[in-house]
C-alpha cells in the first residue's frame, strides 16, 4: 500500500496542475472584458488578477514590498504545510487530505505571485447584484481543505480522542 504522504503530496501536486492549467487557459482565451455566462443569474468565467490576497485585500498596494512579503508568507505556508505532512505519521487520512488541499492551493497562488506579480482570478458567483468576489482553483483548495481542518476540529473535540494514525 503506497505510504499515504505521497498520495498527499500527488493531492497537493494535482491541484497544482489543475489550477495552473485553468489559469493558463483563462488568460490565454478569456479577454478581460468578456463574461461568459455558465449558469445565468448564478455563475460566470471571467478574467480578472488580483495583487493582493484573498477577496482583493492589498490589491491596491503599489508596493513591490508588499508583493515581496506575500511571496515570503506564501512560501512560509507551502514549506510548514509540506513539513506537517512529511511528518504526518500522527494525522488520520482527513487532516492528510485538508493539508494537501491546503498545500496545492498555497503552491498555485505561490507560482503566480512569483512569476508575474500577480493571481488570475476566473470563477464569479453571484445572485442578482449581490456577488462574491471571482477565485480559482487554488483558492477553492485552500477554502475546502480549511473547512475540512475546522470540521475535523469540531468532529474531535464531540469524540474526545486524538489522532493515531494515517489512513
Amino acid at each position: 500500500m503506497p505510504d499515504p504522504r505521497l498520495k498527499s503530496f500527488a493531492l497537493a501536486g494535482g491541484v497544482l496542475v489543475l489550477d495552473r492549467l485553468t489559469k493558463t487557459m483563462v488568460e490565454r482565451y478569456v479577454s478581460f472584458t468578456a463574461d461568459y455566462k455558465i449558469v445565468p443569474g448564478i455563475f460566470d468565467i471571467v478574467h480578472s488578477e488580483n495583487r493582493g490576497v484573498a477577496f482583493g485585500f492589498f490589491n491596491d498596494a503599489a508596493s513591490p514590498l508588499t508583493t515581496l512579503l506575500l511571496i515570503a508568507l506564501s512560501i512560509a505556508a507551502v514549506i510548514g504545510v509540506s513539513v506537517m505532512l512529511w511528518r504526518a505519521r500522527r494525522l488520520d487520512g482527513r487532516l492528510c487530505w485538508a493539508f494537501a488541499l491546503v498545500l496545492g492551493g498555497a503552491a498555485g497562488n505561490l507560482f503566480d505571485r512569483a512569476v508575474s506579480g500577480r493571481v488570475t482570478d476566473f470563477l464569479l458567483f453571484y445572485i442578482g447584484d449581490h456577488q462574491w468576489p471571482s477565485f480559482n482553483v487554488a483558492d477553492s483548495a485552500i477554502v475546502i481543505g480549511c473547512g475540512l481542518l475546522f470540521l475535523d476540529s469540531l468532529f474531535e473535540r464531540r469524540q474526545g480522542t486524538g489522532n493515531a494514525n494515517v489512513s
